[in-house]
């Protein structure tokens, strides 16, 4: 099998640092600290795989440079590079080209290491150059399309798969969220068009389900926050999470919440919007510290999508006991497969959290969740 890789290096840098993307802000990114993030997954992807290939042979054919061939000789794996050249910094015509240049070259199934602002620029690069099935390795910050598998090791399994005739292949939403809005904390993203892809059940992430905006939905939410409340331990510290069920717990609390960004609700009062350095400055004693999250809409992920402030580092120093996983039932019956998911980037941690958690769905009602 012919497979096609193409990794952008920009990917998921403005996660962590609290920009909640990447695109035109790459430079604020790197003044706050940002580190590239999607070698690294890359490069997890390719070690998967070459564990995975004992029944098929796979030919790789890549971009120059940080593109991919840098990754592909990391990881040991070897591969031919596409006629093209890039510069120190890469765009998104760089990624155009490369689809071009992969279709010429037939390859079965072009793989992409990247987030949604990847994925629309290989859908627009297909619009004028022709088909071929895609998948993507999650290495952006949000990833509300549905052309993702849920980690890389999870993105080697469906490649592995594919090569053996095991996979359907499935139209997946490619859904664009303006950054601009999101950094200014209102949730604007819209369908730009559908790209076909390996499908396999469990392993492939889905589209961000909306939560509905309904009478129902409200109130479950705020009764979880009312059940929260009443748990709270005296003193505690709460890194607060994305999303419209945790933003009712700081209307109970009477302070103000980012829709899409972290804050940290410390000794009564609330930090907005912070990045990962802040919540370990401002953090006094992590036994009294608490992560307040709710999964994803449809995909069930709990960390590794918009919300990478709380990284692994914060994940491990608080530990699973406080985690606090808050989803109303309408939100658990949309998730797939009935799990929940973390992608972390960090094996151990990812680890750490696998099992089964308690997630609160009601006021005194808790659900066993299994968490992969």
């Amino acid at each position: 099998m012919k497979l096609g890789l193409i990794v952008n290096p920009i990917a998921g840098m403005g996660g962590k640092v609290g920009l909640k993307g990447t695109d035109n802000v790459l430079q604020e990114a790197l003044n706050k600290g940002a580190h590239s993030v999607a070698p690294a997954r890359a490069k997890e992807f390719l070690k998967k795989l070459e564990v995975n290939l004992t029944e098929v042979k796979i030919d790789i054919l890549t971009c120059p440079g940080i593109m991919g061939k840098e990754e592909t000789e990391a990881a040991g794996f070897p591969a031919k590079t596409l006629p093209m050249k890039i510069g120190s910094k890469t765009s998104a015509e760089d990624t155009k080209l490369a689809v071009k240049l992969l279709i010429d070259a037939r390859v079965d199934l072009m793989v992409f290491v990247g987030g949604d602002g990847t994925a629309e620029d290989i859908l627009d690069a297909q619009q004028v150059y022709g088909e071929l099935p895609v998948l993507g390795v999650p290495a952006g910050v949000k990833m509300y399309s549905g052309i993702f598998a849920v980690s890389p090791a999870d993105a080697s399994d469906i490649v592995s798969a594919f090569a053996k005739k095991e996979t359907e292949i499935a139209e997946f939403e490619i859904m664009d969220a303006d950054e601009k809005s999101v950094r200014n904390d209102s949730f604007a993203v819209k369908l730009r068009g559908y790209m076909k892809g390996p499908f396999l059940p469990a392993q492939i992430q889905g589209s961000k389900q909306i939560s509905p905006e309904t009478t129902d939905e409200k109130e479950n939410q705020t009764a979880i926050a009312k059940f929260l409340m009443e748990e709270k331990q005296s003193g505690a510290t709460w890194i607060l999470g994305p999303g419209t069920t945790v933003k009712s717990v700081a209307e109970l609390l009477g302070v103000g919440k980012t829709l899409l960004g972290v804050d940290l609700y410390k000794d009564g009062n609330v930090i907005l919007d912070v990045d990962e350095e802040e919540i370990v400055r401002q953090v006094g004693s992590w036994q009294n510290t608490w992560i307040v999250v709710s999964p994803i809409g449809h995909q069930g992920i709990i960390f590794g999508r918009g919300n990478q402030q709380i990284s692994p580092e914060i994940i491990r120093r608080v530990g699973k006991e406080r985690v606090i996983v808050l989803a109303t039932k309408s939100k658990l019956q949309s998730i797939d497969g009935k799990i929940l998911r973390v992608d972390t980037g960090d094996a151990e941690v990812d680890e750490m959290l696998k099992g089964y958690i308690r997630v609160m769905t009601d006021y005194r009602e808790w659900q066993l969740m299994p968490v992969r």
